[in-house]
């Protein structure tokens, strides 16, 4: 019961790009990385919180670079839908490696593999303590799934959006290229799109303005963040 009475949030939602599947490869899916993502992941459903899970498809397949190569967008981005689902039954599998009850559910029907999306089932599974996954994007081409992310949040009630990302925060300017570029702790969502600082799309930004979803942008690699951000630690940047 301690654990709970100290928890800020109750129902999260995650959102992983698929690059943070690779590791250090260039392309694909590390098991190292994703069974530390499972562990991450495991230890904050200790707590009690419930957990929901977003997991875009970089690292197999970006729908928009296609199209930009002549691939037909539609065609392209449905492509990249899939894409997200190999990524989630990834990590579907790692979850429950570790003995973590999960359910992959898909905008984009695939019976054999997954649930159909349905709001009020998957909001009983996170009420059951079982981790949820989202795949395949909003099943619509010219979403991206930072978008998905934004509109699941919406439907299943979640207290924050959590988008992982390779640094700790939103920076005036790329960290990594840009050593004087100064981290926010706290932004506002009118100021990251004034500023084009590249954390979500503009349309999943806006629709978290005009539902106030606050957006905690954080480090996936920093051990123990996830239940961290739980516990009401001050990690990461507050986009509100």
């Amino acid at each position: 019961m301690a654990k709970q009475q100290n928890r800020v949030f109750n129902r999260l939602l995650i959102k992983l790009s698929g690059e943070a599947l690779m590791g250090g490869r260039t392309y694909g899916i590390d098991p190292d990385t994703v069974d530390f993502i499972a562990r991450e992941i495991g230890q904050a459903v200790k707590s009690g919180a419930q957990l929901a899970l977003v997991i875009g498809g970089g690292n197999i397949f970006r729908g928009v670079e296609a199209a930009a190569q002549g691939i037909e967008r539609s065609s392209a981005d449905y492509m990249g839908m899939l894409a997200t689902v190999i990524n989630s039954l990834a990590v579907q599998n790692a979850l429950e490696k570790r003995n973590i009850p999960t359910r992959v559910q898909t905008a984009i029907e695939m019976r054999e593999l997954a649930e159909p999306y349905i709001r009020r089932r998957a909001v009983r599974h996170l009420e059951k303590g079982r981790v949820v996954i989202f795949a395949a994007g909003t099943g619509n081409p010219y979403f991206t799934t930072d978008t998905a992310a934004a509109l699941r949040a919406m439907e299943i009630g979640a207290d924050v959006i959590c988008k992982a990302t390779k640094v700790d925060g939103v920076y005036t300017a790329d960290p990594v290229k840009d050593p004087k570029a100064r981290k926010f702790d706290r932004i506002s969502y009118l100021d990251v799109i004034k500023k084009g600082l590249k954390v979500m799309d503009s349309t999943a930004i806006t629709l978290c303005m005009d539902n106030h979803m606050p957006i905690v942008v954080f480090n996936l690699k920093g051990k123990g963040s996830i239940s961290g951000l739980i516990a009401g630690k001050k990690i990461g940047t507050i986009i509100e």
